[in-house]
């Protein structure tokens, strides 16, 4: 079994080192006891992600069917029954250490299966919605892991940063969502700028925005930083020796914001990416996060 689950949080360090590149690097300078945990619950939601996301040429009912059954697997594994999983035999340890709600991962899993039905949202009330399952709940399974002297009153930034790096990835990622069918900027902001759907299919085919879709991105952009000005103070109230992490997971997903502004609030011309060597510099800037 100490073998299984050895291999089991291997498996999610892998997942994670190859999807999660900037958020990889920050759980570096985290102390080595904690990575795995960190790695544990990216696992889970990168494996749900990719039931979603990854599994395009299967019908809907079929990719609903496989999230249901590794959700169901999952559940089981909660009751403490054993699974044959490569990965749940972490992500279920992780849990168990720390004592984490059960709520989130009900949450979490609840958007995913939304995505598979879900195309568009009306306002941005029904955003946040989907996004308290999809990113809210992360900060809040995160934060034990982390630790805090207070938990309740870190508890808000911590959701807050999850909103504010969720819709970073819906600004950085207009075109990808667009080609499964989907987008997560709310229809009333496109109305607010006079656009459609077809308006950004249009751009993404041409690969360039038009004014108004700068003008939308702009306003998105906002709304973003917007949350990272509220998660900030979370920061502080972090144990010491995870704040470097999050100051760079932070700092790097903030500047995705900034490279998009770089290219006039153009997301269709190219994906929005911190060069490798700013990534580093913003790493060990990180480091000099005060600890006490």
């Amino acid at each position: 079994m100490a073998t299984d689950l050895t291999a089991a949080y291997e498996n999610c360090r892998e997942l994670h080192r190859r999807h999660g590149r900037s958020y990889y690097l920050a759980t570096r300078l985290l102390p080595t006891w904690k990575r795995r945990h960190v790695h544990a619950l990216y696992g889970f939601t990168r494996y749900a992600d990719e039931i979603v996301d990854r599994t395009e040429e299967l019908p809907p009912a079929q990719r609903a069917a496989r999230l249901a059954e590794w959700s169901d697997r999952f559940t089981t594994g909660l009751r403490g029954e054993p699974v044959d999983d490569p990965l749940l035999p972490a992500v279920l340890h992780t849990i168990a250490v720390f004592d984490l709600d059960h709520r989130d991962f009900t949450l979490f899993l609840r958007s995913m299966a939304m995505d598979l039905t879900v195309t568009s949202y009306p306002r941005y009330d029904d955003l946040v919605a989907y996004m308290e399952g999809s990113a809210a709940v992360i900060g809040t399974m995160m934060l034990p892991i982390l630790g805090s002297p207070d938990l309740a009153a870190a508890r808000e930034p911590a959701r807050q940063l999850g909103f504010a790096f969720q819709l970073t990835n819906f600004i950085r990622d207009v075109a990808e969502d667009l080609g499964r069918g989907r987008t997560y900027l709310p229809d009333e902001d496109l109305d607010r700028f006079g656009l459609t759907r077809d308006d950004l299919t249009g751009a993404a085919i041409r690969r360039a925005a038009t004014p108004a879709i700068r003008q939308l991105i702009a306003y998105e952009v906002a709304r973003a930083q917007a949350h990272y000005a509220a998660a900030a103070p979370g920061l502080a109230m972090l144990a010491p020796a995870s704040r470097a992490c999050i100051q760079a997971a932070h700092d790097l997903y903030r500047r995705i914001l900034d490279e998009v502004a770089a290219a006039d609030y153009d997301v269709f011309v190219r994906r929005a990416v911190v060069p490798r060597r700013r990534r580093l510099a913003i790493a060990a800037r990180a480091l000099l996060t005060p600890t006490a």
